[in-house]
Formats: C-alpha cells, structure tokens, sequence
C-alpha cells in the first residue's frame, strides 16, 4: 500500500453525503452559484426590505403635498442634470401620484415571487401526478400523454385572457379583490405550465419501473402505492428539482405578461408587471419607472434559470463524478 493509503485507513474515513456531492458539484458551477446568491438576495430585500425601508408603497398623499412630492427622479439624476427634481426621502423617486417607487418596486416583487413559487408549487403537482401516472400504468399512458398534447397545443396567451375575463369577478366578489385576483392569477399560471414536468417525469419513471431494485420490490409483493411513494418517486426528485426553478422564472414572466396586458393584478395592488404597464404611458419623461421592474425581472429571471443549470449539472451523477 502506498503512504497515501496508509493515511487515509489511519486518520478518520472521510464520509460524504449524496448532497453533499451535490452542493460540492453545484459550487462548480460559478454561474448557478452567483444566480442563488442574486436570487437570494433580492429575496431577502422583498421581503425584509418594506421592514427596513418604511415607505407604504399604497399611500398617495393629500391632493397639495402630492402636486409637490409627484414625479420626483431618482437622486442619481444628480449626476447628469444638477437640477434635476429630486427628493432624497425617495432614492428612486415618485412616480404621478407621489407614491414611492423603491417601496412599490419591493412590494410588486414580494407579489410576483409568491406567485411564481405558488404556481410553481401547483404545476409540479400537477404536473409530478400525471407523469408518474402515465409512466407507471401502461394503460393510462396514451390518455394522460395526449392530455398533455392537448395542452401543450393551446395558444396559452389567448387562454390566459379570456380566463381571465370569465372568472376575475366571481372570484374578486367570493375572495376580494387581492385575494381573488391572486388565486386566479396562480391556478390559471399552474394549470398551464405543467406539462414539461409531466413529460419529464414519465420519461425517467418509464426507466426506472425496469430497473433491479423496482423489480426486486415487486416481486416481494410491494404495492404499487408503496411502489411509487418510496422507489419511484425518490429518484424523480433531480428532474423535479430542476422543473422547479424553471418553473418559477416561467411563472414570473407569465404573471408580469398579464399584468403589463392589464389583465393583473389592480393599480393599487403592485407587481413589476403591473409597474411597467403603469409606467409605459410615460416612458419617454420618466424612463427609470420602465427600467427598475424590467431589470428586476430580467435579473431574477436569468438567476433562476443559471440556478436551474447548475442544479442540472449538479443531480446527474454522470457528471458529477467527473
């Protein structure tokens, strides 16, 4: 035995964990390392910064204060145009009605990433159900797979509008306006963004229901129930993972899309989507109101999707054991 040997059987066995391998793989990658540590900071600022930052995003002064705090540029304005009108009690500025537009910027990212992680949440679901379905029962395969085509063959834009149309007031008159319009907002981006998970999780489940440890465990008289719980479904977990990252950029864009149609959330009930359709008219005056929620999603976004690359590279042991 060589040296090198001999003191790896002397000193403590080093023993590492599947996850451990993992986060080892993921840190690699510098790119999915860099887009967590965006992604978790602006987190941490929609959700921490309204306590820190104590601007109400919804307040719009009496109608004289406002004629004197609307419309304020950012105080970086300063660097270009030493007169421009600036307020340093709003860094970012006002927007028409005096509202601040730091405090409306956090608080139409808290809304946009709770709904990107709750329709993320159910179009997993939906979407885990029905691809460990197709792919486990043979008969169920051909129905469940052209359901899905079904769905996939649908113009999701023009779907999205006119559902929309048909349950906002029901749902705004049964949840209230927020409520409801969240709700709807969530289910209609879940139910419609599940279907590239539902592919992919019966894909590896068509492969796995053959392999020697699934067929050792039936051949003992496991359930199928059992079957799927504790064989199946533990090693569908990496596609899953990765599905879910995609899934909230995907659901952010979708969100932002509608709002920026009008089809959102209410004026007075912020998102980026909603910040930049309010923003458009005047664009070319204030064109900061158009660029702060355009960077903001742009930048979750594409941190989203490096974490989802890394967390790719990551689960598949093929390369992680390069």
């Amino acid at each position: 035995m060589t040296d090198q040997t001999v003191d790896r059987l002397d000193g403590e066995p080093e023993s590492r964990s599947q996850w451990g391998d993992v986060w080892q793989q993921f840190k690699k990658h510098r790119g999915a390392l860099v887009g967590a540590i965006v992604f978790a900071f602006i987190t941490l600022s929609v959700v921490v910064g309204p306590f820190i930052y104590k601007h109400d995003a919804q307040f719009v002064p009496p109608v004289v204060e406002m004629i004197k705090l609307r419309d304020h540029r950012p105080v970086y304005s300063l660097l270009w145009d030493a007169d421009a009108k600036v307020n340093w009690a709003h860094p970012l500025g006002t927007d028409n009605l005096a509202r601040d537009t730091l405090a409306r910027l956090m608080a139409g990212g808290r809304v946009s990433l709770a709904v990107g992680f709750v329709a993320m949440m159910l179009s997993l679901l939906v979407g885990t159900l029905i691809g460990v379905l197709a792919g486990y029962f043979r008969r169920l395969d051909g129905p469940l797979m052209r359901f899905t085509d079904l769905f996939l063959a649908l113009p999701i834009l023009p779907l999205l509008l006119v559902a929309v149309l048909l349950f906002r007031e029901p749902l705004k008159t049964a949840f209230g306006v927020e409520g409801g319009t969240f709700m709807l907002i969530v289910v209609i981006v879940g139910i419609t963004s599940w279907m590239q998970t539902a592919r992919i999780v019966r894909g590896d489940v068509l492969a796995l229901k053959e392999r020697e440890f699934v067929l050792a465990a039936r051949s003992i008289g496991t359930s199928d129930r059992n079957l799927i719980t504790r064989h199946i479904l533990p090693n569908v977990m990496s596609p899953i993972m990765v599905s879910a990252t995609l899934g909230i950029a995907s659901a952010i864009i979708t969100e932002s899309a509608l709002s920026f149609l009008g089809f959102g959330f209410p004026p007075d009930f912020p998102t980026w989507g909603r910040l930049l359709f309010d923003a458009v008219d005047r664009m070319t005056l204030y064109p900061e109101r158009v660029i702060w929620p355009g960077v903001a999603i742009s930048i979750t976004v594409l941190s989203v999707n490096y974490i989802g690359d890394g967390l790719r590279d990551a689960l598949d042991p093929r390369i992680r054991g390069r």
